[in-house]
Parts: structure tokens; sequence; C-alpha cells
């Protein structure tokens, strides 16, 4: 493999007044609050502080008010209520959540979480027909349903009431529900529009705990909402929505949360994953906890990941976080030969395509949308990886920053059964016989938006550094910029002319490489994942890109370089 050649974008230097305001902090920790936005001591605080935005409240969200008052009578007249989630790890936390604390409240009610093979994404007309035969009155779905237009005016002519969750991107008609919630309808003013699926189930819940209308029956222990941060902060971090605002705020409690799980399964789950829950990162439920949750649902069907998040049981807790650790494993295979096979047919096809379009009857559908991630990523192009079946394909799409995929999608809305998604990533349902027309017309849009564009990825650093200036300190103040990931980025810097001392590859299939660099006064250890491809070709002198870490080992710790980009180094000017 050649190593791509990757632009990086050093952030502009901080202003004097900064410099000054933010004076009680080390310098090298100041120019990373700036690069952030926050160049005042106050801002700065609240930031690190993690400190709730001040409009929170949930009777602000459009439509919230309905559907709490129409949650209180069905849970008054004990009428039976489903919540109808998503079966990605936002949707199952989501799900989990309302089901609990409806369940406190005293309400009839259960989950319900759709197929992915048998029924797609969202709301079907099959299972709003099966809940009415089971006696439901009142249908709640979270992560999904702003674009279910014909099942929404199909529950209505059978007499299901419907309250629609959803933190999708809408459409241009909103279905005719209860009541709509979603932040990013137009008009609504409720501040956070990125929150996630599980997020706006949490200000729901909210809401119905602060009314209370209801009567609470004596025998109830009290309910705490901090109790369920641990959920919002799951569904939030996995489902890659911005942590910034009322966003980092929910995730840091909920990480806070789960220092000390309460949760069973959670805590199940974190054994068998070998984590330790006091020193959990949003990292480790992006890249460990979330895809073993996700596993259920890409495999087979998503309540194994629903009844662990809910069940008190030990016995059962542990025989469900095992089985998701073997679903998870599965999933790895499957994603491999599906990104294999994703390569080779847009390869074949014409890599100098700006959208990559890769459509196989053997793809898996549970895991088409991981291995589009790949192809974006591999290619910095968006990329559509779908499955094609007798009468359907199911597509799963992933973008670029330069290119918002559902409004690539909307555009060709005529064409398809179903669609939906982010700017980022989305989903669809078409008819086979307009395949063809799809993929003719999303070239051109491709070609529209990004024929003049330079494609090269941009990897951002907050500042060029001396190695020397990496101080063990530091840690601790990067610290409090937890939790990073979308939208609140970790501190990343840029050394030059380093001298490699040594370098071996390492891990399962000699994927990553090790290696010990220095620039003549200080020398560091390094780990480059996922680039073993370095150790033949690697140059005595290296520029690279980095995050700052300690890393511990066998019960050992020292401080490491975790490179994420490197170049051969040019002699100086």
């Amino acid at each position: 493999m050649v190593p791509r050649n990757n632009n990086w974008q050093i952030d502009v230097p901080l202003t004097l007044e900064a410099e000054k305001a933010l004076v009680e902090f080390p310098p090298l920790f100041r120019q990373i609050l700036y690069n952030r936005g926050y160049s005042t001591l106050d801002a700065a605080q609240k930031y690190l502080e993690a400190v709730p935005p001040q409009e929170t409240d949930p009777f602000g969200i459009l439509d919230l008010p309905d559907a709490v008052n129409r949650i209180e009578r069905a849970i008054k007249h004990n009428e039976h209520i489903a919540i109808y989630g998503d079966y990605d790890a936002d949707g199952v936390s989501a799900t989990a959540l309302l089901v609990q604390v409806l369940k406190w409240l005293n309400a009839q009610v259960e989950g319900y979480i759709p197929n992915r093979f048998n029924e797609g994404y969202g709301l079907n007309i099959e299972a709003l027909e099966y809940l009415r035969s089971k006696g439901v009155k009142l249908v709640i779905t979270v992560d999904c349903g702003i674009r279910s237009l014909a099942e929404a005016e199909y529950a209505r002519n059978i007499g299901l009431d419907l309250i629609i969750s959803d933190h999708h991107h809408p459409g241009r008609e909103i279905p005719q529900a209860i009541a709509v919630i979603n932040p990013k309808r137009q008009g609504d003013p409720y501040p956070e529009k990125n929150l996630a699926g599980v997020g706006l189930a949490f200000k729901l819940a909210q809401a119905l705990l602060h009314n209370r209308k209801v009567n609470i029956p004596t025998k109830s222990k009290d309910i705490e909402l901090n109790s369920f941060y641990d959920l919002v902060a799951i569904g939030t971090v996995a489902d890659l929505v911005p942590l910034i605002g009322e966003n980092r705020s929910l995730v840091r409690a909920g990480l806070n949360e789960m220092q000390s799980p309460k949760r069973q399964g959670l805590l199940s789950l974190l054994m068998i994953s070998g984590l330790n829950a006091k020193k959990l990162t949003a990292s480790d439920i992006s890249f460990i906890l979330g895809p073993r949750l996700n596993a259920a649902g890409r495999l087979d069907t998503a309540l194994t990941a629903y009844k662990l998040l809910i069940t008190e049981n030990l016995h059962e807790a542990g025989l469900l976080a095992q089985e998701l650790d073997a679903q998870n494993q599965e999933r790895q295979k499957l994603t491999r030969s599906a990104q294999a096979l994703a390569e080779q047919i847009t390869q074949a096809d014409n890599l100098d395509n700006l959208l990559l379009f890769a459509v196989h009857p053997d793809f898996n559908p549970g895991v088409v949308g991981l291995a589009a991630s790949r192809l974006a990523d591999l290619y910095y192009r968006p990329a559509i990886v779908a499955h094609q079946g007798e009468s359907f394909t199911r597509g799963s799409c992933r973008s670029i920053s330069e290119f918002h995929i559902t409004e690539a999608l909307d555009q060709c809305a005529d064409l398809f059964e179903h669609h939906g998604g982010h700017a980022a990533a989305a989903g669809f349902t078409i008819r086979n016989e307009n395949l063809s027309n799809l993929r003719a017309r999303l070239q051109k849009i491709a070609e529209e938006k990004l024929g003049s564009k330079d494609l090269t990825p941009t990897l951002f650093a907050d500042a060029e550094i001396y190695l020397s200036e990496l101080k063990p300190e530091l840690l601790e103040f990067l610290d409090k910029i937890q939790p990073t990931g979308y939208g609140n980025r970790e501190a990343v810097f840029v050394s030059r002319q380093l001298h490699v001392n040594y370098h071996k590859i390492v891990g399962k299939n000699n994927a990553h490489l090790k290696l010990s660099v220095s620039d003549g006064r200080i020398t560091y250890d390094a780990i480059a994942f996922n680039q073993g491809y370095w150790q033949d070709q690697l140059p005595q002198e290296v520029d690279i890109l980095y995050t700052f870490e300690m890393n511990e080992w066998n019960g050992r710790m020292n401080l490491q370089l975790n490179i994420k980009d490197m170049k051969p180094s040019h002699p100086p000017n």
C-alpha cells in the first residue's frame, strides 16, 4: 500500500488578547482552547467543565408538549404503548431509555425494534398492523419516522396514535402525527439541533418526569434522570453526532455515570470487552462498546442488545454480553469480506468517478454501511454500497465533508421507496429497475458539487511543536477536553525532522508500526496504527502528525506518541 499524501493544516496562533485571557493555562493548552473557539477565561472554563447550555428546557422543542399530554393520557387510561426503535446503538439505547422511564411511570409499555433483514429501516405497515393486533393504542418512534409519510397515514387510518421522535434530516413534508419531535424541523426554536435519537428520547423523558401529572404507585422506588445518562452517552457517541454544546454535557455526564456502572448489562459488556470502567472514554464507546451493540442488529435482531440494556438479571446479562461479543467477531469477518468485494467492484468500475457505487447480491445488508465507510475513508469520495435483492436494492451511503449525501438523495427522491439520513451518512430502498438511473443521476450531482474541488483529505493539527514541549502534566489538561470525537477533536500536534531510531511491525497481520523518534534532544516511543506498510519504505527522518497519550501495557505506563499520519522529512529551508 502506498501512503496517501494528506494535506496538513495547522491552526493559526492565538491572538495576544486570548493569550492574556487564558494565562492561567499552560501555553500549549491555551492554543488548544483557542483553536476550539474559546478565547476568554469564562468560556474556556464552561467548556472544560462541560457546563450545559442555558436553553435546554425540553418543552421548547416543537410538539413536545403535545407528546407529553398524549402519553400522560395513555398512562392514565392504561392504554398499551409501544416504543418503536431502530436497530443501531442509538435506536436501541433510546428504546431502552423510554421503556424503562414509562414503566416507572406505571405505563403499559413494550419495546419494538424492526428486523433489518425482514422489515428494513424505520416504520413499516406490517409492524404497525401487528402492534394494533396486540392492542397497542399509541406508538412512539425513537430514531426513526421523520420520512414515514405513508406509514403515518396508515397508522391514522387503522386507529393508531403516533408520536414521532427522530433526529434525522426531515424531508419536504412532515408526517401527520399527534406530535413530531425533531429540532431540525423548520421553525423549531430549540437551539441544539444535533441531538442523537437517544438525546431526544431523553428530552421526552425529562419532560415527562418534570410534568408528572400521572399517578405514581407508592411502591415504586424513586427514579433519577442521571441513571439514564449512560444510555444517552452510548447512543450519542455511537451515532457520531457532534460532541459540542448539550451533547458534550450529556456525554460527559454519561461517562461519569458509567465509571460506577449500575446497569447490569453494561457491567457485563464492559467485562467481556476488557474495559476498565474507571478509565472509560468516548473512544471506548466508539470502537469497543458501540460495535458490539450494533453487531446484533447487523447480523440478526437488535433485540439481543436491547435486552442487555434493560435486564437486571446477572446471569442473563452475562449470556447476552457473550452473544454480542461473538456476533461482533462474526461481523468483523463479514465486514472484511464486504470491504474486499466493494473495493474490487469500484476498481473494476472506475476509481476516477467522484462518487463510488458498489452493488452486489452477495453483500450482507448488515455491513454495507461499514463497507461504504471504508471506501469513503480509503479513496476520499462519497461511497454507496448496496445489497441487491430480487426486487429491491437497499443501500448505505457514507460521505465526505464536501458532499451532503442526504441532500443529494433528496434530488433523486422520485426514484426511492424510502430514503433519509444525515450530511455524512444515509440509507435508501429502491426498486431494481430504478438503480441505473439513480447511479447516473448521483454521479452527475457529484460532478457538479465536487468536480472543481481538490479532493485531498485535510488533517488538522493544533500546533507545530518540538518534542520537548510535551510535558507529562499536559496530559492532565488534555483529559479536560474529553469527551473528544466528532465535532470536538482530540488535541493533535505536528513535529518535523525527527530521526527514526528504530521501527518494527506489530499486531495481527503486521498491521501496525511501532517506532522510536528523536529530535536530537528528547526521544519518544510511538505507535502508528494501520500503518505497517511503512516498514519497508520508512526514511531516516520523518514529519509526524500525532496525539500525545499515556500508554498502559502489562501494568507498565509510559508516554507515547500516537501517529495519525507521517511523511518523509524535507531539508529545512
